[in-house]
């Protein structure tokens, strides 16, 4: 039996410390032969914050030591019979594929399960099921929107638009005082993807409703099928490029993340389609500068204001591993719930549970009321498979290709794909 661990306020302060000034500790273990725990976290920002978790869990009892492993394949693991015990990491298609192939081991029976909350652990559901099984608990939620320079807006007298005309006016009255309204980073193709793709579509469409439709009808996809590229995305594709082609930054082919981040550090536009992400990197340079988020309005309507998500971190152990309950009792010990809440203060993120600790960083609470009420979709770029090379394609729309060819075109790469599968 293992010894449970509790965490203290005293020791969670130390342990973020680590995180804030990127010290790490090196993992120790006591008695003569304890059982190990391979874990695989692949986000490198959160390695310092883990491996003094990691530690710490290792000090505090006898009979497990938990070794972080940060650089393995995990294909490769998984094709061999040898994964990880416990992953914790970012939920995508490549884990999904390895979900519906029960590959992953079931935790419906864990207490962690049954604080996830229902709206979040429906996240996974969108990219693959297994009969029966829960087999991934998510453990952090980035949300992400427009961020927008306060400053900039209050000079102007700007309220934070709610319609796409309001929007517009934004837009226009941002131009007429010589202000860029949005800063482009096209240089880099998933900046395209992740934000003026996935917002303006997730923005006017149900995301999920319509890969739902599409996976159905596979190689039936084209101009004559009831959804398509081309037939439902036409219209918010066509505004991304009203965006992009009147209020972008005119060097923006030629700029990327990094350049983004610097240039709206010393505001040199007005709003900026990043994630949170982007945060940490523009106050590296304008740590005073004020900064909000607002989602960005497709519509109309105001009802229709959602943010777009990805599951930052989610936990999952394989059938393959034969430390399952070893890995059980590590996993329940990562979702205390102040150890949940400190990582994702410190990295922008949103808690996945019932019990989480509202967000407070002024950053990014503009998306609080969306995130409860579960006004959120996934990025439409990533529930396209990545064989297809969609970010390439929506740079070329940022770069001047057409809407209905490269719509077209990623039509007839669905149904070609769905032809193969």
């Amino acid at each position: 039996m293992h010894r449970s661990i509790r965490r203290t306020p005293r020791v969670l302060a130390a342990a973020l410390g680590l995180v804030l000034v990127g010290v790490t500790l090196t993992s120790c273990s006591a008695g003569d032969a304890p059982e190990t725990v391979r874990f695989h976290l692949s986000k490198p920002e959160a390695i310092p914050y883990f491996r003094a978790l990691i530690s710490e869990y290792n000090a505090g009892q006898d009979d497990v030591e938990v070794i972080l492993d940060s650089s393995s394949n995990l294909q490769a693991g998984f094709l061999r019979g040898n994964p990880p015990d416990l992953g914790l990491l970012n939920y995508n298609m490549e884990m999904a594929r390895f979900m519906e192939r029960g590959a992953l081991s079931d935790l419906s029976d864990m207490p962690e399960a049954d604080r996830v909350l229902p709206e979040v652990q429906q996240l996974v559901e969108q990219y693959a099921t297994y009969p029966g099984r829960t087999s991934v608990l998510p453990y952090s939620v980035m949300a992400a929107s427009v961020i927008y320079n306060q400053e900039i807006f209050e000079q102007q007298g700007l309220d934070v638009p709610q319609t796409y005309d309001e929007l517009i006016a934004v837009c226009d009255r941002l131009t007429a005082a010589g202000i860029t309204p949005f800063y482009g980073t096209f240089k880099d193709p998933w900046t395209v993807a992740q934000g003026w793709f996935d917002y303006t579509v997730g923005g006017e469409i149900d995301v999920a409703a319509f890969y739902e439709q599409m996976n159905e009808l596979g190689t039936e996809v084209g101009p004559d099928s009831p959804v398509s590229f081309q037939k439902t995305l036409a219209e918010p594709v066509d505004r991304m490029k009203v965006l992009i082609d009147n209020y972008a930054n005119a060097d923006a082919a030629s700029k990327g993340y990094g350049d983004g981040n610097l240039a709206f550090a010393k505001g040199e536009a007005a709003m900026y389609l990043q994630g949170p992400w982007a945060l940490g990197e523009i106050a590296k340079t304008s740590p005073d500068l004020k900064l909000g988020t607002f989602p960005l309005p497709m519509t109309d309507d105001p009802e229709d204001l959602e943010v777009r998500v990805n599951i930052d971190l989610a936990a999952w152990i394989p059938e393959a591993s034969k430390h399952q309950e070893a890995a059980r009792e590590f996993l329940s010990f990562l979702f205390q719930q102040d150890v949940m809440d400190a990582y994702n203060a410190a990295q922008l993120g949103y808690g996945t549970t019932t019990d989480a600790a509202p967000v407070t960083d002024p950053r990014i609470i503009g998306m609080s009321e969306y995130y409860a009420a579960a006004d959120f979709y996934q990025g439409a770029s990533k529930a396209i498979p990545q064989t297809i090379p969609v970010d390439n394609y929506l740079q070329g729309l940022a770069l001047g290709s057409g809407v209905e060819s490269t719509l077209k075109t990623l039509d007839a790469d669905w149904a070609r794909l769905a032809f193969r599968r």
